[in-house]
């Protein structure tokens, strides 16, 4: 097995992990980020039981993608992360705000408005953190001699906050729509209600980043434009106003799984229209995945732990997703 085929398996694996990521933990997230527009007490509380069982272990796959580019790519991953430290250490603060409300929320009833606005401002600042840097990369980062070679504020432009903007509603909308999947009564009517409005504003925000990315660089510009590559992109969009469609249908059909299933059909939309941006780079127009990699040895030696971890993961992942299934109720976390 070449070095080049290790290196597209290695990079299939992190951006595997990246999106499971994105779809396990986005809608915990958004469920943090709807949480002030509950009623306190009952639906706050099942709300919350509705992702107490899965929380954690959702974060095991950005353990796994920020790990996986530090072992295989350790080139890109001294680039990107000092020129994203302060959006790493935001979010990396707002998930253990998140993991001490959980704990402490049910441990201390008298402190409970504290526990929740830490619970909702630390999903917040963890969502809006993970745009950010989405955005940041995507704009580009000045490299010389394969080092990082910005200032200290180089991540924060419009279309790094628009970005933010955009991650910030596309997982309040998965929150919501697991939660008319997993809940009943007011929560599931407050859910619905919210998720059309989130899903206008996803559409609308997928929108404008996708409008904005090919202005960024004539090489995403050419990637989605040029013939015949947009006979193969113009599917992406296509695909999107289906699934699209489906989910207001599903909202109008009054159906439980199906809104959330289409959310999570965008995301992986988005996720591939995102490949087709940045592909080969690993840090865009400076670092390529081949240039980032480690030695083949090193790869293929992770490799073979990847092989055993990974489907170990999917397997508790599924296993704990299947005791917990069902509606969520309003007993206490432990």
């Amino acid at each position: 097995m070449g070095s080049v085929d290790l290196t597209l398996i290695w990079a299939g694996i992190i951006g595997f992990a990246v999106m499971a990521y994105v779809v396990l933990d986005g809608f915990d997230l958004g469920i943090g980020i709807l949480f002030p527009t509950f009623a306190v007490a009952d639906e706050r509380d099942r709300a919350m039981n509705s992702i107490a069982p899965v929380w954690d272990g959702n974060e095991t796959w950005l353990v796994m993608g920020g790990g996986g580019l530090l072992a295989v790519f350790p080139l890109a991953y001294a680039i990107i992360l000092p020129a994203t430290y302060p959006l790493i250490i935001a979010m990396l603060l707002g998930l253990i705000f998140r993991g001490v409300a959980f704990e402490f929320r049910w441990r201390h009833p008298r402190h409970r408005p504290l526990w929740d606005f830490a619970f909702s401002l630390g999903s917040l600042v963890a969502a809006f953190a993970q745009g950010v840097t989405l955005g940041a990369i995507l704009q580009g980062i000045r490299v010389e001699n394969d080092a990082y070679a910005g200032g200290w504020l180089d991540w924060l432009s419009p279309f790094s906050v628009l970005t933010g903007v955009a991650v910030v509603i596309g997982y309040a909308l998965l929150g919501a729509t697991w939660l008319i999947w997993k809940t009943e009564g007011t929560n599931q009517s407050h859910a619905r209600r919210a998720a059309f409005w989130l899903g206008v504003g996803t559409l609308v925000a997928l929108a404008a980043v996708s409008a904005a990315t090919p202005f960024l660089n004539y090489d995403y510009w050419r990637r989605w434009f040029a013939m015949p590559g947009v006979l193969l992109t113009a599917q992406v969009p296509v695909l999107v106003v289906i699934c699209a469609a489906t989910f207001f249908w599903s909202l109008r059909a009054r159906s439980e799984r199906l809104p959330f299933l289409m959310a999570l059909a965008l995301f992986l939309l988005s996720f591939v229209g995102l490949g087709i941006s940045v592909y080969p780079y690993a840090v865009p127009r400076a670092v390529t995945i081949w240039d980032a990699a480690a030695p083949p040895q090193s790869q293929l030696f992770l490799l073979v732990g990847a092989l055993i971890i990974i489907p170990l993961i999917l397997a508790y992942t599924s296993w704990a997703y299947w005791v917990f299934r069902g509606k969520a109720g309003g007993t206490g976390y432990h």
